[in-house]
């Protein structure tokens, strides 16, 4: 009470008091006042006397405060920094005037310190105070003025007639030209008579014939080059008829190539402009005019993208009339890869264009970075890929065809990217349906739009080496991966493993399981058969052989007669076998009872399922169910092996107390794989039943969406994966009975000539396969079918996690590129990083320019050490590149070591003009250096250019 007693009277004689008091006693109890008490008043302060008016560049960071800046002109930051001293050290920051000068192409002759502070902006002043500015009057004296009247000299005169006829020339040629095309004689050889080819044009073009020497002049002066020292255009030429129409064809022609060179010269990529190819109106306008003069017929022509798995050998199985064009999947972009081809082409249009690349029936994973979908196909970038890639083929009228080796027909999404990109090109697109599983296969099965004879890919590769890369895509990717990394003189090991999973794929594909564990007796027929072929001399040892089982598995006396003839029909041959089994088939039932034991009662319904589906092979929606089923069995198979061939026989073991592996180590090594294989014969069962009742309103996305809420179990085993296979080696390295055990079954007949890593790797492939058939499936189902709904469930469930899949196994690669790199260049900082990864590797020769002073053409520049540039997309590493010799052999050791790091945010390209001193050179411009590197071609100097502009500005884009 007391207190509040005072507070009144204190307020009471504050009320009494004037302003002048008032301020002073506020100043007298507020210096009293602690820090917390002052904090107390500044909060009351704020929330009933709010701030109205504040400078934002002391409240918001500097970064804030210069981005605003940075949307300023030089006149407007000249003008903010006179408003206060902090306002003009903001906006005199490098940062700001940087990007004013290099737009100018104004650059600081020297690297400024640390310390030193507006550089750039006295720079930018210096420079622009300094340009030639000429005064009206100034200028009408040097260039004169438009109300100036005065009197054409001589000299201006003939100017003026020689220009006259330059154009009277160009249109008269034109005109000859254009009636020499319409009606044009067979070509005849250079050793033919001209005076014949002459007489004939001269008849029937002599309206239009010009000079011969005139014409020649004008063709000089069309290329740019100006007259001959002997030649002199006058009205006396035009008096004479002396034309060889010959000469002037070719010289055009060569004229038009000359010219089509310089334009790809001019347009070559200069610093952080855009990169401009030739025009793909121009390259058809060109092929259409000067066609005939080709020394080839259209070409076919292949790109190859080094994503696919073992791509050499796909390379390798190119015909020799096919154009191949190899790139990179991973540091390059759509400009370079359309410079890539009308290279190849050479001004030229294929007659039909192939992409082999990775993807699915739902986009084209044509790039790194850039998938082409139905949410981007119509994106300007995209649609100007194939509006100028459907410019290099010839029109649909004549046959013209893009193949896409991607099974885009088996997907409704797949089917819209088709229909988008014909109708941007103009060309009929061809894809594959999809309809085989398994590796490649698919480009084996139909294709859509087909109307040809053959297969497309026949066109471009040798049928048996795609075949066999078809089926062994996968296990050719192992071996070129060894050969990439070290090229060896003898490669045996590769081989035999290679050449063995061809005989197991074979064996597999004609014998079942039982028939390979079981059958013992067909393996001692054959080596008695190769026992006797060897003793005996036959022209045909196939036919010996041949004839030398059959003789052995039947009783038929007469057959062995006539077994032992040396001509024989095999039409007569078979009918008696069959004669002979029919007999005895009768006198031995029991035999064949014995035999019908040994084959697996549960795939008896899948052979009839078969039979029944070869009746309907015409409904796709049939054909697609009997692959899913087919593909099913196939992977519940090998699923099965893993159980018979590894986990029963180690179970066995410890069950003998001789164990080979611990019970824990089984468990972390199989249990997941078993249980997968307990879900997944469950499934098969289910797709079984259904598949027998089959027909036009039998459904099968309700038993892949129940199939899709049990995935738990997969979560599992990719969860454990790793660790699985880490199980495996250290048991391998640490356990003599358990190697001993691998060596034993690992690429056997039993194990499909796999190893067990192999075998753990097929459920990481199967997802995919699920959900591209059920996009097929989906695509042939009606609207109105009751099945399309829960198709589309579980297309939805199943691309899900076949996402997650290709997710951890993006980073894991991702992860490996890294570390690669970070071991690879010595004394670099740590690059493993999140979200970091590595776009491209290029070899430079850094270049060092004596004198900058003279002018650009004439600089010589000298080599002073090799670099690599290591990309990635957020910096740039440049490491000096070393190799050394190894004696006694022929490769060679590369080392490299870190020379400098910069953020691309902060990099500077400019390109140098090609010279006689110097070839496919750049800049790099970092904040304190600048590097002059050059490439040994013009594509890797484009190719780079391109993709670290791009790079540069995603990064900015970022920040």
């Amino acid at each position: 009470m007391l207190f509040n007693e005072r507070i009144n009277l204190v307020s009471h004689w504050f009320d009494l008091w004037t302003d002048k008091q008032r301020k002073l006693f506020l100043h007298a109890v507020l210096a009293r006042c602690s820090k917390s008490q002052l904090k107390f008043v500044q909060k009351w302060f704020t929330e009933v006397v709010p701030v109205m008016k504040l400078d934002f560049t002391t409240v918001l960071p500097r970064f804030l405060s210069l981005y605003i800046f940075s949307f300023l002109n030089p006149q407007e930051l000249c003008a903010a920094g006179q408003v206060s001293w902090h306002w003009k050290f903001l906006t005199e920051q490098d940062c700001l005037w940087i990007p004013k000068c290099t737009k100018f192409g104004w650059f600081l002759p020297y690297s400024p310190p640390d310390n030193e502070y507006s550089a750039w902006k006295r720079h930018y002043i210096a420079c622009a105070t300094s340009l030639d500015y000429l005064t009206p009057r100034e200028a009408a004296e040097i260039y004169g003025t438009l109300n100036e009247s005065t009197e054409a000299s001589e000299e201006q005169e003939e100017k003026q007639r020689e220009k006259l006829l330059r154009k009277m020339l160009r249109e008269r040629l034109a005109l000859h030209k254009k009636e020499l095309f319409n009606s044009r004689p067979p070509w005849m050889s250079r050793t033919g008579n001209l005076t014949l080819l002459k007489s004939s044009l001269q008849a029937s073009h002599s309206p239009v014939v010009a000079d011969q020497t005139a014409l020649r002049e004008a063709l000089w002066l069309l290329g740019g080059q100006g007259l001959p020292p002997n030649m002199s255009l006058s009205r006396q030429m035009l008096k004479e008829n002396k034309y060889v129409p010959s000469f002037s064809l070719a010289l055009e022609k060569q004229l038009l190539s000359s010219s089509v060179k310089d334009f790809h010269k001019r347009n070559t990529v200069a610093g952080s402009t855009s990169y401009p190819v030739l025009p793909a109106r121009q390259c058809q306008s060109a092929r259409q005019k000067y066609g005939s003069l080709s020394s080839s017929a259209q070409p076919h022509l292949i790109l190859i993208s080094s994503r696919i798995p073992a791509y050499e050998v796909v390379l390798d199985s190119v015909k020799p009339n096919v154009i191949a064009v190899p790139y990179d999947h991973s540091g390059m972009t759509l400009e370079s890869l359309l410079f890539l081809i009308e290279k190849a082409l050479d001004g030229r249009r294929a007659m039909s264009i192939g992409i082999i690349v990775d993807g699915d029936s739902r986009e084209i994973n044509l790039l790194q970075g850039c998938r082409i979908g139905t949410s981007n196909v119509v994106s300007p970038e995209v649609r100007g890929f194939w509006e100028k890639l459907g410019g290099c083929v010839v029109p649909q009228e004549e046959g013209g065809q893009i193949h896409m080796f991607v099974p885009l027909a088996a997907s409704e999404a797949g089917m819209e990217i088709i229909s988008k990109i014909s109708q941007l090109t103009g060309v009929l697109f061809s894809t594959p349906t999809g309809i085989a599983t398994g590796s490649y296969q698919h480009i084996l099965s139909e294709w859509l739009g087909n109307r040809q004879s053959g297969l497309p890919p026949y066109v471009y590769f040798s049928e048996v080496k795609l075949q066999t890369w078809c089926r062994l895509a996968d296990h050719l990717e192992e071996a070129m991966k060894a050969i990439r990394k070290q090229m060896r003189a003898h490669m045996r090991e590769l081989q035999t493993t290679v050449s063995g999973r061809i005989v197991g794929q074979f064996m597999y594909d004609s014998m079942s399981m039982a028939q390979v564990q079981t059958n013992r007796v067909t393996a001692q027929a054959l080596t008695d058969g190769l026992v006797e072929l060897s003793r005996q001399k036959t022209e045909n040892p196939l036919e010996f052989l041949a004839l030398f089982l059959l003789r052995k598995c039947t009783n038929n006396k007469e057959f062995k007669k006539h077994i032992f003839l040396t001509e024989c029909d095999s039409e007569q041959t078979l009918s008696t076998l069959l004669q002979g089994e029919a007999t005895e088939g009768e006198k031995a039932p029991k035999r064949s009872s014995h035999c019908m034991r040994g084959i697996d009662k549960k795939f008896e319904n899948i052979i009839k399922l078969e039979k029944l589906f070869q009746e309907d092979a015409a409904d796709k929606r049939s054909m697609f169910a009997r692959e899913i089923l087919r593909s099913e069995r196939i992977y519940v198979q090998i699923l099965t092996i893993v159980k018979d061939v590894y986990v029963v026989p180690l179970k066995a073991a410890l069950a003998s107390n001789r164990a080979i592996l611990s019970i824990a180590n089984v468990q972390i090594i199989f249990s997941d794989v078993l249980e997968i294989l307990q879900l997944n014969r469950q499934f098969l069962d289910e797709l079984t039943v259904r598949l027998q009742e089959w027909g036009p309103a039998q459904c099968l996305g309700d038993v892949f969406e129940k199939f899709a809420t049990q995935l738990k179990t997969y979560t599992n085993f990719f969860n454990n994966y790793t660790v699985i296979l880490k199980t495996i080696d250290k048991c391998r390295e640490t356990m003599s009975p358990f190697r001993a055990f691998l060596k034993r079954h690992d690429k056997t007949v039993a194990t499909k000539m796999m190893s067990l890593q192999e075998l753990l790797l097929t459920p990481s492939l199967r997802f995919e396969q699920y959900v591209d058939l059920l996009y097929a499936v989906r695509l042939h189902t009606p609207p109105e079918h009751a099945d399309r709904e829960d198709l589309t469930a579980a297309i939805k469930q199943l691309k899900q996690y076949r996402d997650y899949i290709s997710q951890l196994k993006l980073n894991f690669e991702k992860d490996i590129q890294m570390t690669t790199a970070q071991k690879m260049i010595k004394g670099c900082p740590n690059l493993l990083e999140a979200n970091r990864h590595l776009i491209r590797v290029q070899d430079v020769a850094l270049l060092s320019c004596p004198n900058e002073e003279i002018s650009a053409s004439l600089r010589v520049y000298e080599h002073i050490s090799d670099l690599s540039l290591f990309l990635f997309n957020d910096a740039l590493v440049l490491a000096v590149r070393s190799v050394s010799s190894t004696p006694f052999q022929r490769t060679s050791l590369t080392s490299y070591q870190f020379s400098a790091s910069v953020a691309l945010h902060r990099l500077l390209q400019e390109d140098i003009p090609d010279s006689k001193y110097v070839k496919n050179a750049f800049i790099l411009q970092g904040p304190k250096r600048k590097w002059i590197c050059s490439v040994e071609n013009e594509e890797d100097k484009f190719t780079w250019l391109s993709v670290s502009q791009s790079a540069i500005s995603a990064s900015i884009a970022k920040k």
